[in-house]
């Protein structure tokens, strides 16, 4: 994707020798259309365009697409952001011009690691979702996965409620593929991410000069999940008219494609997210009651990781299996980056730990994932610990001062010859100088 026509076809013809199929997209929106329509192995975009940029294209991916290598093109000016968005798991960023020579070994890596999620089925490849794995033993996800058990072969709709980055869709996945629908579509929609004059189309679809730009029939999202699962991942962006619209097809189970009064019956399961108080935003006339209540059938609370550290360790485990996998490394993790994450908040929860044990996988140049190779948000956890263990270092030595000085019944000389330091070094430790 490039807004610059010239930069597009120079880029695409290169790729192409190379044996590659290219797909052009000069606008955010014609990215957005060839991702939901085709099985991509990898996006290189420029990052500033006009309107919609690569950002929000890499925003787009992340929700819908998790797993699809991003490379992003960028001028001097905006390598800061690309950096920002490699700490949130892009594959690489170039500078414009690339080195096409470089440019073209990078993409094989990404294709590469595209094609190995797919062979091996590992958590990110969007498609294929059969083996989804909820990771966890502390009691609250238990309880998750009791919930996800009891219902997921009921067509009732439900809800599931959770911060950003806590893994709300693979909760819907899992009520999907775990149920007597896997061999039925399943079909995700993230209402944040589409722009509202365009969500209605998504939805319902159009037929052939609806509007302008309709130049052919489009099946709506409603149409196409044939009796298998619908996602609606942040419900709570759709605006009242369209939740409106929503709640009449819960209730009719049909629909009116844009441009056509005909009624077509559908039928579908919802399942429902939101990273928002939906009960707040009814009290304050944001969101339907008696939508709340027809999507609100069974809800599914996913904790935050800050909640749930107790599961860190087998997380870590399994994000640092699969990306030493795709990195053909062979790593751990140290004490100390260990204690790190224990001490961390982690506001951007399960996805951050995923991006951030990715990028220590990539950076790391010893046998162990340490502080260093971690993204600079833990820095004043770091920082804290180290205070701490300076702390920690003074009272062990004045422990030891104590105990020498009583073993030698307080000649000073004698502690110090058994601590094996000079008699200066002592009483400047004795004084807390040292």
């Amino acid at each position: 994707m490039d807004d610059e026509p010239n930069s597009l076809k120079v880029l695409s013809a290169i790729l192409q020798e190379e044996g590659y199929q290219v797909l052009e997209a000069d606008n955010c929106d014609l990215a957005m259309q060839s991702l939901d329509r085709d099985d991509m192995d990898t996006v290189i975009t420029d990052l500033r365009m006009p309107g919609k940029d690569g950002m929000d294209l890499f925003e787009y991916i992340l929700a819908n697409r998790p797993g699809l290598p991003v490379i992003f093109l960028t001028a001097f000016g905006t390598v800061e952001s690309a950096v920002d968005a490699m700490t949130r798991g892009a594959f690489h960023y170039f500078i414009k011009p690339p080195d096409y020579a470089h440019l073209k070994g990078m993409l094989a890596k990404a294709v590469d690691r595209k094609k190995s999620l797919r062979e091996l089925n590992l958590p990110g490849e969007s498609r294929n979702g059969q083996n989804i794995r909820i990771i966890g033993n502390a009691p609250q996800i238990r309880k998750v996965l009791e919930t996800v058990e009891a219902v997921k072969e009921s067509s009732s709709s439900v809800l599931v409620c959770g911060e950003t980055g806590t893994g709300k869709e693979v909760i819907a996945r899992a009520l999907h593929f775990g149920s007597l629908r896997r061999d039925l579509p399943f079909l995700a929609v993230n209402c944040a991410a589409i722009p509202r004059e365009l969500i209605e189309a998504e939805l319902f679809g159009y037929e052939k000069g609806a509007f302008t730009g309709a130049h052919a029939r489009r099946i709506g999202r409603f149409e196409e999940t044939a009796g298998g699962t619908l996602f609606l991942d942040e419900i709570s962006e759709l605006e009242l008219g369209l939740q409106s619209k929503l709640l009449r097809v819960l209730q009719e189970r049909e629909i009116e494609r844009l441009g056509n009064n005909k009624k077509i019956k559908v039928n579908f399961r919802l399942v429902s997210s939101t990273n928002k108080d939906l009960a707040k935003l009814v009290r304050v006339g944001h969101f339907r009651e008696d939508l709340y209540y027809r999507i609100n059938v069974v809800e599914i609370r996913i904790p935050p990781l800050r909640e749930r550290k107790s599961d860190l360790p087998l997380l870590i485990r399994e994000f640092l299996n699969e990306f030493c996998l795709m990195e053909k490394k062979a790593l751990s993790v140290s004490d100390e980056v260990m204690d790190i994450f224990q001490r961390y908040n982690w506001p951007g929860n399960v996805r951050q730990l995923k991006n951030s044990i990715e990028r220590a996988v990539i950076l790391a140049r010893e046998d162990k994932v340490v502080p260093g190779d971690l993204p600079e948000e833990f820095a004043p956890v770091r920082k804290k610990i180290g205070l701490h263990l300076s702390k920690t270092l003074r009272e062990i030595e004045v422990q030891a001062i104590k105990h020498a000085l009583s073993e030698c019944r307080g000649n000073k000389s004698k502690a110090a010859r058994l601590l094996g330091i000079s008699r200066k070094a002592f009483y400047k430790r004795l004084r807390g100088n040292g």
